[in-house]
């Protein structure tokens, strides 16, 4: 349960910054690190936002310290395999992610995700030149590097996209099971 991690009436946003260190492109399609997300924190008035770590693998244990200005949770206990993922993600209102398996289980699953892609090898599933994909209508957005290498360039459209997707977001009426 993530209620513990942000207080009613604010949203949830995963968070995942490195893939699979033995996927073929992953030193094209994972950020350099944590750090490389401190702009979203900027993007929001402080507790506007709980960003919650997804991370598994490479990279998980710098959600421990995130870089200042990012306030970004840990879980209460570690994903241990999809399903695992698959009950948080349900629980959260956007998840923002570079290209990995979470990208598409929160596409299937219905729930707002937002891919950052690389320029260079960008997997065929993105098509190209696209801000949507066709694989997940309505609910996945595409953000791309402008040129090899610049995240820069994803996230400073990125971090507007948060900021007006803050302003307009609205807590979901609860459900029967709440």
């Amino acid at each position: 349960e993530l209620a513990a991690l942000a207080p009613a009436g604010v949203p949830r946003v995963g968070l995942v910054w490195r893939g699979n260190p033995r996927h073929e492109n992953d030193a094209e399609r994972s950020l350099p690190g944590l750090a490389s997300l401190a702009p979203l924190g900027d993007a929001c008035v402080a507790g506007a936002i709980a960003f919650v770590s997804l991370q598994v693998g490479a990279g998980e244990d710098e959600a421990r310290l995130p870089p200042a200005g990012l306030p970004l949770q840990g879980l209460p206990t570690p994903l241990r395999d999809m399903a695992d993922t698959a009950a948080v993600v349900a629980q959260l209102d956007l998840v923002i992610t570079v290209d990995t398996s979470v990208a598409h289980l929160a596409g299937a699953l219905g729930k707002p995700v937002w891919v950052m892609l690389p320029d260079h090898k960008t997997d065929w599933r993105w098509l190209d030149a696209r801000s949507d994909s066709p694989w997940y209508p309505e609910v996945m957005r595409l953000f791309r590097q402008p040129r090899r290498g610049d995240w820069a360039g994803v996230l400073t459209p990125l971090r507007a996209a948060l900021q007006a997707w803050r302003a307009a977001w609205r807590p979901a009426p609860p459900t029967a099971a709440d």
